[in-house]
């Protein structure tokens, strides 16, 4: 299969009512570029309204994530919020429930119109929710794959990046971090994914040789391939990106590449085989790594796009670049 090429996540804060309509305005678009075809765009649209209309009801310090979603086979909705959360959330998708004295179809509408809706809340921490709407009708929800990037503060494009493949079985996810940020870190970033897009069933050493060739006249960057495979993961980094290994219970290991710059001075790269977890995740600098000192093992259980938007709307640095990818555990045979 081929592999998608995300372009930088849109992040719309939901702190005044006229958010409602910026999203609604920009997931359509958002969505007309992605090819959605029909009516598709309008009920992006609408996925964006109702869920920032429950930011702005009932939450705080909250934010719509747009994006096509990783496999470039549809668009993400996300919103994320550090409100009182939702008590009962079966009740809340019933027509007609409201603590707001409104129509109270918001989450119901959401449910309706998404192809897959995923929704996470505790009471006093906030809501978390995706919604993922298909290209084409059948498609089924890649679960096992999630991811954001957002450019720093003030910059217009992103000099992170990923990518996604699925094929033989297993995903490949790359993490790339550009030199610095701004246009040039961007245009080695693009070099490298259209790269790894030509090759992405290389094994994961051979692969970032193939991007050192990719960036020797570009500005270089961090980069990291991971391969879940089922029943062990593979590792192989160059740079600052951080790879962590999530159980259930806790954070079960936390890597690092190889010193170096893929594209100047990288070392030979080596692979690392690692045991099995229930998710992979994988962020660059942009991305506190301190999140790791006291996680509650609740949000490591959270879906992987619900795992991602939590940590880059909890912990990122604002003035770099900042890109989050998971991989899930995914069984043999899954597609």
């Amino acid at each position: 299969m081929t592999p998608a090429v995300p372009r930088p996540t849109v992040q719309i804060p939901v702190d005044h009512h006229s958010a409602v309509q910026v999203a609604a305005d920009r997931a359509r678009s958002l969505a007309r570029e992605c090819g959605l075809p029909g009516a598709l765009p309008d009920h992006a649209a609408v996925l964006a309204s109702e869920l920032a209309t429950n930011i702005d009801k009932h939450a705080r310090d909250g934010a719509i994530y747009l994006q096509p979603s990783p496999r470039g086979d549809g668009l993400d909705v996300v919103a994320v919020d550090r409100g009182p959360g939702i008590a009962d959330i079966p009740l809340s998708f019933t027509d007609g429930y409201t603590t707001t004295r409104t129509l109270g179809a918001g989450l119901g509408t959401v449910l309706r119109t998404a192809t897959d809706f995923t929704l996470r809340s505790e009471p006093g921490h906030g809501t978390l929710a995706h919604a993922w709407l298909a290209k084409t009708p059948g498609q089924q929800h890649p679960v096992a794959v999630g991811g954001l990037c957002l450019p720093a503060t003030g910059e217009e494009v992103s000099g992170d990046g990923y990518a996604v493949a699925r094929h033989d079985g297993h995903w490949t996810g790359l993490v790339l971090d550009g030199l610095g940020h701004g246009p040039e870190a961007a245009t080695a970033t693009r070099r490298a994914v259209r790269t790894f897009r030509a090759h992405p069933d290389l094994p994961p050493a051979e692969l970032l040789t193939a991007l050192h060739k990719a960036l020797r006249h570009s500005r270089g960057a961090a980069a990291t391939v991971v391969r879940v495979h089922p029943g062990y993961v593979e590792h192989c980094g160059i740079g600052n990106i951080r790879v962590v290994m999530c159980s259930r219970e806790g954070i079960a290991q936390q890597f690092t590449g190889q010193p170096g710059i893929v594209g100047y001075n990288m070392p030979t790269p080596r692979t690392v085989q690692l045991e099995p977890a229930a998710a992979v995740l994988v962020h660059t600098d942009g991305i506190d790594h301190r999140w790791t000192r006291d996680v509650p093992p609740a949000q490591l259980r959270l879906p992987p796009t619900l795992l991602a938007a939590s940590l880059m709307h909890s912990h990122r640095r604002h003035r770099d670049d900042a890109t989050a990818l998971v991989l899930g555990g995914l069984p043999q045979g899954q597609s």
